[in-house]
């Protein structure tokens, strides 16, 4: 039998709920897609994007406290994040709406 989801550090019972809704069932099959790929399936799956929550998975990952994440680490895990929300999340934005919404040109949408 394969570890669940939740047996990767500090993913619990709702992370691998989240998972399960988007096909993700065990933590070698999170393992193998990594953290991009994994966050951008739960967004299409209807997930509210969150920072937090994008890289308490990539720290998880990564055997790391949630909390670990600092500095210039998380400055470009929060550019990874934006890259990942906008490809798998803003539907029905253009492309020119979603790039002004990266650099906080137009207000962001709910």
């Amino acid at each position: 039998m394969s570890d669940p989801v939740s047996s990767i550090r500090n993913l619990g019972p709702a992370y691998e709920a989240a998972c399960a809704r988007a096909g993700i069932h065990t933590a070698r099959q999170l393992r193998d897609l990594g953290a991009d790929e994994t966050y951008a399936r739960l967004l299409k799956t209807g997930m509210k994007p969150h920072f937090i929550g994008y890289y308490v998975l990539v720290m998880g990952l990564q055997g790391r406290p949630w909390n670990d994440c600092k500095g210039t680490e998380k400055t470009a895990l929060r550019k990874r994040f934006d890259a990942i929300k906008a490809r798998a999340h803003d539907k029905g934005r253009s492309d020119l709406e979603a790039a002004l919404d990266r650099i906080g040109v137009i207000e962001k949408r709910p």
